[in-house]
Order: C-alpha cells, then sequence, then structure tokens
C-alpha cells in the first residue's frame, strides 16, 4: 500500500509565463530552481514542493489541449503552507501586487483546520494560502 507524505509538485499550464513567474517569484516568494526550455518546462520551489509552469505553446504544454481560462480552468485550486501566518499583512502584501485576496477564512487542511486566504494567480488558477493549525 502507498503512503503518501506530502504534495511534491503541481504542474500549471500557462498562457502568459512571465506574468506567471512574476507573481509566484516575487510575489509569493518562490524561487526559480531549474528550467528545461527544450521541453517548455519552468520549475519553482515552494517550500518542500515544487510549482511547475508550462508554457501551452511549447512541447509540455501543448499536450494539454486548449488554454486554461476564466471558464475552463485546470484545477479547482492547490494550497501552500505558510508559516508564520499573519493574514492582515498577507492581505495588504497581495494587494500591493496588484492581487485580489478574499478574506482570512477558517478553512480545514493537512494538517487540521486553521487560517486561510484564496487569492487567484494572473491566470485564474486559484492558490490557497494556508496558515498553522489553531491552538486548542
Amino acid at each position: 500500500m502507498l503512503q503518501i507524505r506530502q504534495l511534491d509538485h503541481v504542474v500549471l499550464r500557462v498562457s502568459g509565463l512571465q506574468a506567471m513567474m512574476h507573481f509566484y517569484i516575487d510575489v509569493l516568494g518562490c524561487k526559480l530552481e531549474k528550467v528545461q526550455e527544450k521541453i517548455g518546462l519552468w520549475q519553482l520551489r515552494a517550500g518542500t514542493a515544487l510549482i511547475d509552469l508550462v508554457p501551452i505553446d511549447l512541447p509540455a504544454g501543448q499536450k494539454g489541449g486548449a488554454a486554461p481560462a476564466r471558464e475552463g480552468r485546470n484545477m479547482d485550486h492547490f494550497c501552500l503552507q505558510v508559516e508564520p501566518f499573519d493574514g492582515e499583512a498577507i492581505i495588504t502584501h497581495l494587494k500591493q501586487n496588484g492581487c485580489e485576496p478574499g478574506p482570512v477564512e477558517s478553512r480545514y487542511g493537512a494538517k487540521g483546520q486553521g487560517p486561510s486566504i484564496y487569492v487567484p494567480d494572473p491566470e485564474g488558477n486559484m492558490v490557497e494560502l494556508k496558515g498553522p493549525p489553531w491552538e486548542t
């Protein structure tokens, strides 16, 4: 039987690579780890996981068919754990960078019930920024 430990990576098919790199690197703080231009793959470090960006006009991205859009996203959302979590400061930072975050809400995640914020990336993929569980 398999024993899953944690999220390894998420692959996003993208139309605007530069806008997406700006969001994930400059706004959320990911680091560019590896580029495989021949196949069209940009890999960003997000804590212990990776967020892979594959432009839809390059080999890896062409495999997925039509481009993702607000009417037809390629996922509901994915979640990044954020520590420390200061909801007000996170929302202020996101808004200063042209993002439209939702409010801090209590949601259940892998480590339990705790604060989270939803924010769409430039192509409409929903990103959940999740804090540690509430103290009991």
